[in-house]
């Protein structure tokens, strides 16, 4: 195992501006976007074996798309001079040009040239008939004029240049992104290491085995698998720092193994002030803590730390408010650190399907769906204690800070999942 120690953060990388209590979610998005940076080394892959990976330099083209110019169309090829206005007719030149197997010579002025989809032009073409817009003979072809200099025709380098950058860095690499590359002639590419990612869930109450009995004051750890799937649907490698009880010298030990194998850490519960929330306190005391609180709903408590040069990030306990918080900060955040850069989830206005009056102070985050008439729906509780509704819907409705009344047909602004990164079923 490689003994290499990434750059760490600053201890104070979280602390919050005197005299702040409630934070916006706005705010607190770009007090996290300014703390954070990228902390993964990079390494050099193989384009196709880059999917998913971040790009940590441009990628360069080291050849035109296309390389040269060819025809767009299956057709005939001929010299844009020697045609005019009303009927053209010119002579066949014997052979044609086809992608891969170009024309030898030059076309002789005057002349056309059978050619084919994707085939380079022959010196003496400038210009391409569409087959379907021609009569032949075999000998002969004729057309109605005048036809555009260059019609039917690319031009070498019209889709991207050599030497000109194609992807930027902080690109996270896609399919589509590796076809680019690879007609460019890229072979290898600049990559961040993928982010390390730990998971810790804490509470006394929690079973960690769902086929394990539970007794009633007992509960399933919903939290571990839901954030490790979500890390590995996001690129990240999750490590699974497993389950710790209500023992500060536990939730230490795990967060020493965290801190060890992962570049930032996710916990779940005890992040509070009550009796039993270990967590904030362990981080108080041993490492530097800040507890935001958010003025978001789900959710509102946050608390931010830095254990051993590894960022914190402890997510309340609550799966629908965890849930909510890994999609609105720490995926953001994470992607910082990960190289991708900052990215804010895109949403659209669509009708409500649904009336509320909401009250100002905080943002709301509304599990949500979109109906057949593409009209926003919302799950029928707002408790968040019902982790069905994560299930049931498709994506939130994001309602503002401020105090409005939603009525049937009113514009709201609609989260998808897809816009985390996240997929769902139907």
């Amino acid at each position: 195992m490689s003994t290499l120690v990434p750059p760490r953060l600053r201890n104070d990388t979280f602390a919050m501006p005197q005299g702040v209590e409630w934070v916006p979610v706005d705010e607190a998005l770009e007090l996290l976007r300014a703390a954070l940076r990228p902390v993964t080394g990079t390494e050099t892959l193989p384009v196709a074996q880059a999917l998913g990976r971040v790009l940590a330099a441009p990628a360069v083209a080291r050849r035109s798309n296309p390389p040269q110019p060819n025809s767009a169309v299956d057709g005939y090829g001929f010299a844009h001079a020697a045609t005019g206005a009303g009927v053209q007719r010119l002579p066949l030149a014997e052979g044609r040009s086809a992608a891969g197997q170009p024309f030898d010579g030059a076309l002789p002025e005057g002349m056309a040239l059978r050619i084919l989809t994707g085939a380079i032009l022959p010196e003496g073409v400038d210009t391409v008939v569409l087959e379907e817009d021609c009569a032949t003979d075999g000998r002969t072809i004729s057309f109605d004029g005048p036809i555009k200099r260059g019609a039917n025709t690319r031009k070498a380098g019209e889709d991207v240049a050599a030497g000109s950058e194609a992807l930027a860095a902080g690109r996270m690499l896609s399919a589509a992104d590796l076809a680019l590359l690879t007609a460019l002639g890229v072979g290898e590419v600049s990559v961040h290491r993928p982010l390390r990612v730990a998971v810790l869930s804490t509470g006394t109450e929690l079973i960690a085995d769902p086929a394990a009995p539970a007794a009633p004051h007992q509960i399933y750890d919903a939290n571990r698998p839901m954030l490790l799937a979500l890390l590995a649907g996001w690129g990240f490698v999750p490590v699974d720092l497993g389950h710790a009880p209500d023992d500060p010298a536990e939730i230490a030990r795990r967060l020493d193994a965290g801190a060890r194998e992962a570049d930032a850490i996710l916990t779940s519960g005890g992040a509070s002030a009550g009796d039993e929330d270990h967590v904030s306190r362990l981080l108080g005391e041993s490492g530097t803590l800040t507890s935001w609180r958010i003025a978001i709903k789900p959710g509102r408590p946050l608390a931010l730390a830095m254990w051993q040069g590894v960022p914190v990030f402890g997510l309340p306990g609550n799966p629908v408010a965890a849930f909510t918080c890994a999609l609105i900060f720490a995926r953001p955040a994470l992607l910082q650190l990960s190289g991708a850069g900052w990215r804010r989830s895109q949403g659209f206005a669509v009708p409500a399907a649904f009336a509320k009056r909401k009250k100002a102070g905080r943002r709301e985050f509304l599990r949500a769906r979109l109906n057949a008439n593409g009209a926003a729906e919302v799950f029928a509780s707002e408790g968040s204690g019902r982790i069905s509704g994560l299930s049931w819907a498709t994506g939130f409705v994001e309602l503002p800070d401020e105090a409005c009344d939603v009525a049937p047909g009113d514009p709201v602004r609609f989260l998808p999942y897809g816009a985390f990164g996240v997929s769902f079923g139907g």
